[in-house]
């Protein structure tokens, strides 16, 4: 695929296809977590992303797209969830999560049962509802 865009693959295929069976397992659970707190079933976008809610973006440029609310991806060396908003503003959530890293909009867990769950859901919950079914533009440079 070209573009990661959402597409009517299966969530359930997909995720008995990860190999690693403790990966598999927390793909699994983060996707029961996302559905719970969103209340919206899963969707692939691309042929590696499960996405829930959406929102579109718009630059300056004139370059527009869509892209899932809240996302999340079984990679290999960590599981990885895209957070739209980003992490300003969220220090004492990310302080109670425990071992993770960041980008700028994605988030890097190597083990669910590391992380504090409520921390996790609280992220989860606060990224989606600031940015699903809007329109969020950026400023000319």
């Amino acid at each position: 695929m070209a573009k990661t865009v959402q597409n009517q693959a299966s969530v359930p295929d997909f995720l008995a296809a990860v190999t690693d069976a403790r990966r598999r397992e927390d793909a699994e659970t983060a996707c029961a977590l996302m559905a719970d707190v969103t209340g919206v079933s899963p969707s692939m976008w691309g042929t590696g992303i499960i996405g829930f809610g959406a929102y579109r973006y718009e630059y300056a440029s004139g370059r527009s797209g869509d892209w899932p609310a809240v996302a999340f991806s079984p990679r290999r060396a960590a599981l990885t969830f895209y957070l739209m908003p980003g992490f300003d503003g969220y220090d004492e959530l990310l302080a109670r999560l425990g071992p993770h890293s960041t980008g700028k909009s994605c988030l890097y867990i190597k083990r669910l049962a590391d992380v504090d769950s409520e921390a996790l859901r609280d992220l989860i919950t606060a990224a989606f509802h600031h940015v699903n079914g809007r329109t969020l533009t950026s400023e000319p440079q």
